[in-house]
């Protein structure tokens, strides 16, 4: 049985885990809480990696990038792709609620008091990102003020010249070392994975299925669809790559989305699928996949096309094709206006409700459900993620397609990360 294990590769061993979470919940149901403890230990493990993986990596990423005019172009590549998938996700969020009618025959009758939550203005977030006092941010853990401060270091090492020389290898050695640290926490996760699902899977039942089942069912189609077409006809279409190698080379970084509910959490297992699996290079995903991890929110945003359809289908509310374009413009902004902010799911979606003038109150009953239809846009976040790094990766000539198609020797190429 344990040669049979250490024959199977990482996601095969991750994806058992799940499945047998998901069964050991749903037959012994509370029972099954006690395991709860392995789930957690495994996130703890993954928080304790984010602050200096993502800082250290970033670093290390911008040192790469000597010529700021190829960082720019690197930046300004991310920013824009990110911008259109989170887009077109809220587009076939709205057309899967529009179809579909997750909200038709649902009532929304509650008493509960519900205060909209108001997410920070763009120039708010933009202010905030610039820290007063760059230990207090790692400490915190504030990723856009570790983001902001990362790249300003990188950039000034690179401009320090010969003087910069002994901080940009500390920092390298560094970073390295977090991928071996990365590796080691890695091997924890299908059982991690399998105590998070027994917890799920115990605490929801398949009761969740009854009354909002609608709502998840529409939720996950449409994810499925935008990861599929979306993402799959554009590396297709633009990186002229096979869509089901990259699929299933991020597997691992997808089960564990879905099962932590963090992109940011899942970071590490992004960043060693991308480099070993997908074969882009480091400075790429370590620059691009930290700000996917912030500011990509396509699973985000086609959720709240959903849910808000589902509101407004509820309270028997017709919007016009202008509330259409308000609720894309509006989710594709707070996508960005959100980033970092606890919660960010639901402030987007009262954000986007109050837009349209929908009722508040909806989030009410979405609450309820929005750790299972986080497992989803999270999965999706992360996919996005990923295949923006392979895009820029390739449209900067930094991605080796021997690994992608699984024809490289990990050992002699020294830029690439093996695990």
């Amino acid at each position: 049985m344990s040669s049979v294990l250490a024959k199977m590769s990482l996601w095969q061993k991750i994806f058992i885990g799940l499945i047998l979470g998901l069964a050991t919940g749903l037959i012994f149901g509370e029972q099954a809480l006690v395991l709860k403890p392995l789930g957690t230990l495994f996130i703890n493990l993954i928080k304790m990696l984010i602050v200096p993986l993502i800082f250290t990596s970033l670093i290390t990423g911008i040192i790469s990038m000597e010529d700021l005019t190829k960082m720019k172009r690197v930046g300004l590549k991310t920013f824009v792709i990110y911008l259109l998938t989170t887009a077109v996700a809220i587009t076939i969020g709205l057309g899967f609620g529009t179809i579909m009618e997750p909200g038709v025959g649902v009532s929304l009758t509650t008493t509960a008091t519900v205060t909209a939550k108001t997410a920070p203005a763009l120039i708010d977030t933009i202010l905030n990102m610039i820290t007063k006092n760059p230990v207090a941010s790692l400490t915190n853990g504030n990723i856009l003020q570790i983001i902001f401060f990362a790249i300003i270091l990188g950039i000034s090492i690179n401009l320090a010249g010969e003087k910069g020389e002994p901080v940009a290898k500390f920092f390298t050695s560094f970073s390295e070392v977090m991928y071996k640290m990365t590796e080691l926490v890695i091997k924890f996760a299908p059982i991690g994975v399998f105590g998070l699902m027994a917890w799920v899977s115990a605490s929801y039942g398949l009761d969740v299925l009854v009354g909002l089942g609608k709502v998840i069912l529409v939720v996950y189609l449409a994810s499925i669809v935008h990861v599929l077409l979306t993402m799959g006809l554009s590396i297709s279409l633009f990186a002229k790559l096979s869509p089901f190698k990259f699929f299933k080379g991020i597997l691992s970084a997808q089960s564990v989305a879905f099962t932590t509910t963090s992109s940011s959490g899942t970071l590490p297992v992004t960043t060693d699928n991308v480099v070993n699996n997908l074969g882009v290079s480091k400075p790429i995903t370590s620059f691009v996949l930290p700000l996917g991890a912030t500011i990509n929110m396509d699973g985000t945003a086609l959720y709240q096309g959903v849910c808000v359809l589902f509101v407004a289908q509820a309270f028997g509310i017709d919007l016009t094709f202008g509330n259409y374009i308000t609720i894309i413009l509006t989710a594709t902004l707070a996508s960005i206006g959100t980033a970092g902010v606890p919660g960010a799911g639901l402030i987007m979606l009262s954000l986007v409700l109050a837009s349209v003038g929908l009722p508040i109150e909806g989030i009410a009953i979405i609450a309820g459900i929005d750790r299972i239809l986080d497992m989803a846009r999270t999965t999706v976040n992360v996919t996005g993620d990923a295949m923006v790094s392979l895009l820029v990766a390739k449209s900067e000539g930094e991605l080796n397609e021997d690994i992608y198609n699984g024809t490289a020797d990990l050992q002699a190429s020294p830029e690439f990360i093996k695990s």
